[in-house]
């Protein structure tokens, strides 16, 4: 092989693994999500077999994907937060809650925002279709966990709309973490119905924003939806804590 044709090959390698980047980045694949086959991708990409797994190779070498022998190529945590320690104050320090709802809100306001402004019809199926399955979900006997899940999915589908690559892998970083958060918002409040039904109205609110194409509403209703959860586990949490001091005052603790 010459020197021009080896450049050549290196030149369409790095133009294949740069479209797959593309396709991550823009949350057509996402992060755990298989490859579609070989003869597929070359299909798609115009490209021969031997370039795509050249640019495969490229991309393996930077960690964007890895494969796993017998079961193919997947796409890799693009933006890995190390949830370690935070994880562990989750347990040791509950307050650390309230700081991530802190965070949940300004990023959700601002994805929410984007949602609206840059939105194409395409992502509002799909926040409609999250939304109503969220929904439908609250008229049934749903455990928790998957009250969780919805939620979290219908969140994620208003900052996938905000065409944001770096927002949305941001919080995609956090799955772990939000979803936390979430199960310990559906858990306390979902059992209340007061809670429940201001929860319902927000969502509601910031679903009919995006839709509508209001941003400055949509950041407003996103960002008063998580101020306002962490507003009532924080009136939750004091009510517990004026409940256990009562109960050990009654029994002569203090």
């Amino acid at each position: 092989m010459d020197t021009a044709t080896a450049a050549s090959g290196r030149q369409v390698a790095d133009e294949v693994a740069e479209r797959i980047e593309r396709l991550i980045m823009d949350g057509v694949l996402k992060a755990g999500q298989a490859l579609p086959s070989e003869r597929r991708l070359t299909e798609k990409l115009g490209v021969s077999r031997t370039a795509l797994r050249e640019g495969l190779k490229l991309l393996r070498a930077r960690a964007i994907i890895h494969t796993e022998h017998g079961k193919g190529s997947y796409v890799a945590p693009i933006s890995q937060v190390d949830a370690g320690p935070l994880v562990h104050l989750f347990h040791s320090q509950p307050r650390t809650l309230y700081d991530l709802l802190e965070v949940r809100a300004l990023l959700e306001g601002e994805s929410a925002r984007l949602a609206a402004i840059r939105g194409t019809e395409a992502d509002f199926i799909l926040i409609r279709r999250r939304y109503e399955e969220m929904t439908a979900a609250h008229g049934r006997d749903t455990d928790v966990a998957t009250h969780a899940h919805l939620d979290h999915a219908f969140h994620l589908a208003v900052c996938e709309a905000s065409h944001n690559p770096v927002l949305t892998h941001t919080l995609q970083s956090l799955t772990d973490l939000m979803l936390g958060s979430v199960f310990a918002c559906v858990n306390n409040l979902y059992h209340r119905e007061p809670h429940k039904r201001q929860i319902d109205r927000q969502h509601e609110r910031v679903f009919s924003a995006v839709i509508g194409r209001l941003p400055d509403q949509a950041h407003k209703a996103a960002t008063d939806h998580v101020n306002s959860v962490r507003q009532s586990l924080s009136e939750i949490e004091q009510e517990e804590q004026r409940l256990v001091r009562a109960t050990l005052r009654l029994e002569g603790w203090a």
